[in-house]
């Protein structure tokens, strides 16, 4: 049976007895991180030279960091509500500053997106793997601790220990020590926040060597809220639900994509003919595609994903997540989510949560091992995951820059392409924004080329943005740049078309249809108001952790955020907002601010952006 702790420096002292002074130690991706256990390790080997010690993983959660006056007011009362006894990791900053001891690694698979660009020792250390092949590398680096946050249970007077929101590479190193291939010290720091998931990951207490557990070390699970979903995210994930079918299976990528295409799935479910009416407005100067599946979902889906998030639970709330492999309609790898999520776990009845299963990223993300019987269950298979940019013959770019910069990593995707191709029926979904700002620029986001790619050329299958739908399986090149011109913002279109005909990969005298001429923002804007005044495309569809007026002043700092790139804009905002009389409704949001009483001329200045802000996002 596991040693008992209460103690953080008397467990991290057990371990390194146990083990010795050279640790190698595996993190769980994301949530599952057993954070009293690592800083104590920490602090043990900052203290001490002779210790060396490596930390391997992925996705370092850190509390937002805002950036200037509005940011801070806006966020700093929602961080301390939401992350406020969550306790940092302590490496993270050291890592940041360029100042970890000269005996402790961190080593990444996986980065938070953006988070660690620039930052030379953690981009030196990062190691690009696909998801399934994390647990290998770690096992060849000498693994021999894994600490992981878990949950407790007691079965007729006998613990047991679920690996809840971390069975992805915890399950296959573990299937490893089992056939005594590794040798590592299972360590676990119990939370009593954290659901008990049925499935592979509910362990015995022997499994364990050692366990952290008591009132001093409990803390509140880290709980990002939802993002909001802007138009842009709608339309890419509305694209996306009209390529389901049903009876089929769905794996869906982390974001407002993803909330997107469930809150999208859940329309076409109940009502058919909004579906239709809005995929209409989608495209008005083309004919729905052949292949658009409209219908509603008698059979209904399978989910098979890496993450499991919020919305996967919208979907089987809804009755669209039921079809049943083995009794269990969801299959997931890790999750992550806002409070609201993990006390659904956690409340939800035997009955239901027996449904829902964790497993192994060597199930979730491959169909080695049992192949037939996942060939059989992955019917129809949809695998809808994000990228960064793409080129116009269908290469994608989701994890880092040409310059070498990671911004996240390959994570599951190159997986789940390679499952699309390998599974009868079965289609991978690229999903991303047409443009984006850099500056006071807008750039597109489909390239002629660029100088890093994920996903190679020849594995293209679908590319989704606002503007469309690029099905490039298949295709030669002419008809890949083709498809892919159809779905890039009008503003860049003429220029990457001459691009691509001075190659020779274009006939010279190919033309954009005219239906595919009008692809702006404001069409999309336009498309989707009246199913946003309608209600159908809500926000927030799986509901936020923000305040009522927090919901309010979102909008608004986003218009502040674009005008910010164009200084005629912001100083026209200024002027209205500095003549504008503000309303009930407008007043409690600068009150939020601190902004209701301004004492100085930023502040009033602060005040004349956001009263004016408000009433631009109104007004839509």
């Amino acid at each position: 049976m596991p040693k008992i702790f209460s103690d953080p420096e008397a467990i991290a002292e057990d371990i390194i007895r146990d083990v010795g002074t050279n640790l190698v130690v595996g993190l769980p991706l994301g949530l599952g991180k057993a954070n009293h256990i690592i800083n104590a390790l920490y602090a043990r080997a900052a203290a001490d030279r002779g210790i060396n010690l490596t930390f391997f993983s992925a996705l370092t959660l850190e509390k937002p960091v805002p950036s200037n006056l509005l940011e801070r007011r806006f966020i700093t009362p929602v961080i301390d509500r939401l992350f406020g006894r969550y306790p940092d990791l302590a490496y993270a900053p050291a890592l940041h500053a360029g100042a970890l001891p000269p005996n402790v690694q961190v080593i990444e698979f996986f980065f938070l997106a953006g988070r660690w660009l620039h930052v030379p020792f953690a981009q030196q250390h990062y190691i690009s793997a696909n998801y399934t092949h994390a647990s290998s590398y770690l096992l060849a680096r000498g693994l021999n601790v894994v600490a992981q946050l878990v949950a407790k249970r007691v079965v007729d007077g006998v613990a047991r220990y679920s690996l809840s929101c971390n069975t992805d590479t915890t399950l296959d190193v573990l299937r490893a020590r089992g056939q005594g291939k590794a040798a590592f010290k299972l360590v676990g720091q119990v939370n009593s926040e954290l659901p008990f998931m049925p499935g592979p990951g509910d362990l015995p207490a022997q499994q364990f060597s050692a366990v952290l557990e008591g009132p001093a070390t409990e803390f509140p699970l880290f709980a990002p809220p939802a993002e909001p979903i802007t138009d842009t995210k709608y339309a890419i994930g509305l694209h996306a639900a009209g390529l389901v079918r049903d009876g089929g299976t769905l794996q869906i990528g982390i974001g407002q994509v993803g909330d997107a295409l469930a809150q999208g799935l859940i329309v076409r479910h109940r009502d058919n003919a909004q579906f239709q009416s809005i995929m209409k407005r989608l495209s008005p100067a083309a004919e729905l595609s052949t292949d658009l599946q409209t219908g509603s979902f008698e059979k209904g889906l399978y989910g098979v994903s890496e993450m499991l998030f919020e919305a996967f639970l919208g979907l089987i709330d809804a009755g669209i997540i039921k079809r049943e492999v083995d009794g269990v309609v969801l299959h997931g790898a890790f999750f992550l989510g806002p409070q609201s999520f993990y006390r659904a776990l956690r409340t939800m009845a035997p009955e239901q949560i027996a449904r829902i299963e964790m497993m192994p990223v060597s199930f979730t993300n491959e169909l080695y091992g049992d192949e037939d019987t996942r060939r059989r269950a992955r019917v129809d298979a949809r695998f809808v995951n994000n990228a960064m940019m793409a080129t116009l013959l269908g290469a994608a770019i989701s994890d880092g820059l040409e310059d070498g910069q990671v911004v996240s990593g390959v994570g599951g995707q190159y997986n789940f392409v390679a499952q699309a191709f390998a599974l009868a029926g079965a289609r991978s979904i690229l999903t991303l924004e047409a443009t984006r700002s850099a500056g006071a620029k807008i750039q597109s986001n489909i390239r002629w080329t660029y100088g890093h790619e994920t996903i190679p050329r020849h594995l293209r299958d679908i590319i989704i943005t606002e503007y469309g739908v690029a099905d490039l399986r298949g295709k030669s090149d002419a008809d890949v740049i083709a498809a892919m011109l159809g779905i890039t913002d009008s503003r860049f279109q003429d220029e990457l078309m001459r691009q691509a005909k001075d190659a020779g990969k274009l006939p010279k005298n190919f033309e954009i249809p005219a239906g595919c001429r009008d692809n702006h923002r404001e069409r999309i804007v336009d498309a989707l108001k009246p199913a946003r005044k309608a209600g159908l495309l809500p926000t927030f569809p799986f509901g936020t952790d923000f305040t009522e007026v927090e919901q309010r002043l979102i909008p608004a700092l986003q218009v502040l955020q674009d005008a910010q790139r164009m200084p005629q804009r912001l100083a026209g905002l200024l002027w209205r907002g500095l003549i504008h009389t503000p309303d009930a409704s407008d007043s409690e949001c600068l009150a939020r601010l601190g902004l209701d009483k301004p004492a100085t001329w930023p502040e009033r200045a602060y005040r004349a952006l956001v009263s004016a802000a408000l009433a631009r996002s109104r007004a839509g």
